[in-house]
């Protein structure tokens, strides 16, 4: 527990982006303490996730919004040091992790505490691992996609933060989970986190695969975060009344899409991104979280995999390891002044 809770200093440690660019563009550098606002609490943050979504931020492709903090980061977890006017549920010394618009990589974070959630016995660094895959997965899997018991889902880089933590929550809701990878390696791993097939988009054609396993009837729901040439694909593999959902675009817009299947077999195609959605959605998804995930992960019957960590000031290698490809799983920046 960190020492002299109540001595705030007046400035903290904070990664900045000091340019569009590459990895090199973090850059360490000492930002003023703000004084939590109305239903706010300032957090001493103890580890923060890093996401694909902060690699985009840094190349200067997905801005911060325009309320949220420059600073990237979405989601940290850590003790509240001090609360805002108007907060009732969350007080001085509490643990929580949340979910943030930005100012995740840093020493302390701003939280609207309607979205800060309980870490029961779990480490800062799992916790930091949760809040932006879980409440990606949540809203697009289950409040869109309105993924069913007994249904068929294929999701799109299995072992990716999102794709494991979609592979564990279609699995404990009772779906049957395809997924694909791009290693052996990754294939045990998506294997141990419960999925039924999982194909080597490297060394197979997963749309025959599919086709193969669902005696060509095709997957209730696709869930895409590579966009490009798969999006005619899922087209093609999804079952009829099927719902596609995009999470990511991580080869960019396809080319030419044929939208004869999605007509002929009345498919949905739809996605969202998260930290765009506003205060009142993210509530929602934190409330069902809260209320149906959330014991399950304090018991331990869900997991984060935890990659690797990295200190706050070392972001740099983080984003170098993420674009690597290398990836199985979450990296955490971790506060070494914690």
């Amino acid at each position: 527990m960190p020492h002299h809770i109540d001595v705030l200093p007046k400035t903290m440690l904070a990664i900045e982006i000091v340019e569009p660019g590459g990895p090199e563009k973090l850059k360490p550098t000492q930002l003023p303490l703000i004084t939590p606002p109305k239903s706010h609490l300032l957090v001493k943050v103890a580890a923060a996730g890093v996401n694909r979504p902060d690699v985009f931020q840094r190349m200067g492709a997905y801005p911060a919004p325009a309320d949220a903090s420059p600073i990237p980061g979405l989601e940290i977890a850590g003790q509240v040091v001090s609360v805002g006017e108007g907060c009732l549920r969350w007080k001085k010394g509490d643990k929580v992790c949340a979910l943030v618009a930005g100012g995740g990589y840093a020493e302390y974070c701003l939280v609207h505490e309607a979205i800060a959630l309980p870490i029961g016995d779990l480490s800062y660094i799992q916790a930091a691992a949760l809040p932006e895959n879980f409440f990606t997965v949540w809203a697009n899997v289950f409040q869109i996609g309105q993924l069913k018991k007994n249904e068929t889902i294929l999701i799109h880089g299995g072992t990716s933060g999102i794709g494991s933590v979609a592979i564990m929550l279609a699995k404990i809701f009772g779906a049957k989970v395809f997924t694909t990878v791009g290693s052996v390696e990754k294939m045990k791993v998506a294997s141990s986190l419960g999925a039924d097939i999982v194909i080597n988009y490297l060394t197979e054609d997963f749309a025959e695969k599919i086709a193969h396993y669902t005696q060509n009837k095709g997957v209730n729901m696709v869930v895409d975060l590579i966009g490009g040439d798969y999006v005619n694909k899922n087209y093609q593999i999804a079952a009829k009344y099927g719902r596609i959902i995009q999470v990511g675009m991580m080869r960019g817009a396809p080319q030419q899409v044929n939208l004869m299947p999605l007509m002929v077999k009345q498919l949905i195609h739809t996605g969202s991104t998260m930290r765009a959605r506003t205060l009142a959605e993210k509530i929602a998804i934190a409330t069902e979280l809260e209320n149906k995930v959330w014991p399950l992960i304090i018991s331990g019957k869900i997991k984060p995999i935890i990659a690797k960590t990295y200190p706050l000031k070392q972001a740099e290698k983080a984003h170098r390891f993420m674009e690597s490809g290398d990836l199985i799983g979450k990296l955490v920046l971790v506060n070494e002044h914690f």
